[in-house]
């Protein structure tokens, strides 16, 4: 490859240009949802050809995948921060699509693992990178709308994965379905790399140094330490993410084992429910925080948390319901409400660190969320689901998928913390910035 496109301040180009760039990583983020989750979708089949336990399934789709995602983040980030972030994506994309085809070539378990190892690596490149960029193009009072935007490549990519990954595994086989998912983002990664121009870090705040500053790792942690509202913040997501994969990698093999439904069938009502509603909450939560904030900057976290708490009660109506179509409606209010959540917290982790701190401080929080949301949610349920066998059967899952969906009331709580300290915060970063950077 030659290098990539060159160097030039966001607000030297038009708006136009800004909304492609937002637009062409959308899809670099709904294609690393197809990749992560296509696991998913394909687990019964996985399981029954490879002769997996439920617990084998959680930690392929878990721990195994959140270990390597979470903790290469960070250094792969500090890399973004200091040369390339758009070659950082490029490179990244192609390696994680590459070994998502991989996975479709797997004879057992640790085959299958060392594939699933290689989509982590790759994918631990994307979004800290991503939302670096965003922040650079799209200023305060519009971040979190953008990054609602580009969140939208979760309920897409969820979308995209089940309804494909569900009809692809009927009339092909799982192997196959790997493959077809895995190789168009190899070709997609040469799109970023030639299109893609990489803005001076700040340009989006009004102010750019005279060079982009080195900022040693242990600043980056030591500034985000004090910011208290994050911590909080970062916690509350965790949690979040804890029952959001920890129920949706499993919410095929539910529909599959209690109500006898195909990969296709369900692959398709779980893509129009998590596609639709899950992006309507998706990118109202970044929009309805943007507006809502202008009263006050506290509603960036108030939202997430009265959005969450009051998803809650539904999923009792998913799992306790007799009949699948019972179960899909009540799915539709929390898979929204859950959604809520993205674009504030990914907008306010841009806005709580300095700018050349920004692709490191997404990476910090995507290790915390990765960590005990991706790596312990899936690899709970499975554990939970084993354990309950004996006494409840095929409906394990079931009870195990209900009990985890009940810490969603803690995530509220903690997102109530940190909007006490997130004024606070805010102010003390703007005060960094002015007396640390040169005025454009």
């Amino acid at each position: 490859m030659s290098e990539p496109a060159q160097q030039t301040a966001a607000f030297s180009e038009g708006k136009g240009y800004r909304y492609y760039v937002l637009g062409v990583l959308l899809v670099v983020y709904v294609f690393n949802f197809i990749d992560r989750q296509i696991l998913s979708i394909l687990m019964e089949p996985v399981r029954l050809e490879l002769d997996l336990s439920d617990t084998q399934l959680g930690f392929l789709s878990g721990i195994a995948f959140a270990l390597f995602y979470a903790t290469l983040g960070i250094p792969i980030a500090r890399l973004a921060d200091r040369t390339s972030r758009t070659g950082v994506i490029s490179v990244c994309l192609a390696v994680w699509s590459a070994m998502t085809a991989v996975c479709g070539l797997a004879q057992n378990f640790w085959q299958m693992l060392i594939a699933r190892i290689g989509v982590a690596i790759g994918e631990a490149g994307g979004s800290p990178p991503s939302h670096s960029l965003i922040a650079d193009y799209f200023q305060e009072h519009e971040r979190a709308t953008a990054l609602g935007i580009f969140a939208l490549g979760v309920p897409i990519g969820v979308m995209f994965g089940l309804f494909i990954g569900g009809w692809a595994n009927e009339f092909f086989g799982w192997r196959i379905t790997f493959m077809l998912v895995g190789v168009p983002g190899v070709l997609l990664a040469f799109g970023v790399w030639f299109t893609v121009k990489e803005p001076r870090k700040g340009s989006a705040d009004g102010v750019v140094p005279q060079r982009d500053p080195e900022v040693a790792l242990k600043d980056v942690f030591t500034f985000l330490w004090g910011q208290r509202s994050f911590r909080f913040m970062a916690l509350a997501s965790a949690v979040h993410a804890f029952v959001g994969y920890g129920i949706a990698q499993w919410y095929p093999a539910f529909f599959i084992r209690s109500h006898g439904m195909g990969t296709g069938e369900v692959g398709t009502y779980l893509a129009f429910v998590i596609g639709i509603f899950g992006g309507l909450g998706t990118f109202f939560g970044g929009y309805l925080a943007d507006r809502l904030a202008v009263r006050d900057r506290r509603w960036y976290m108030w939202l997430p948390m009265l959005a969450t708490g009051l998803a809650t009660p539904f999923f009792f109506g998913i799992f306790l319901s007799p009949t699948f179509g019972m179960a899909f409606i009540y799915m539709m209010i929390p898979t929204m409400l859950t959604s809520f959540y993205l674009g504030p917290v990914f907008s306010m982790t841009q806005g709580l660190v300095p700018p050349a701190m920004r692709a490191t401080a997404a990476a910090v929080l995507l290790f915390v969320i990765n960590i005990i949301g991706l790596g312990l949610g899936p690899q709970f349920s499975g554990i939970l689901s084993d354990l309950l066998r004996p006494i409840y059967g095929e409906e394990s899952l079931r009870y195990a998928l209900l009990i985890l969906s009940m810490f969603t009331l803690i995530g509220a709580a903690l997102y109530w913390f940190a909007a006490r300290w997130l004024r606070e915060d805010l102010d003390r970063v703007q005060a960094f910035v002015k007396a640390h950077q040169t005025p454009s």
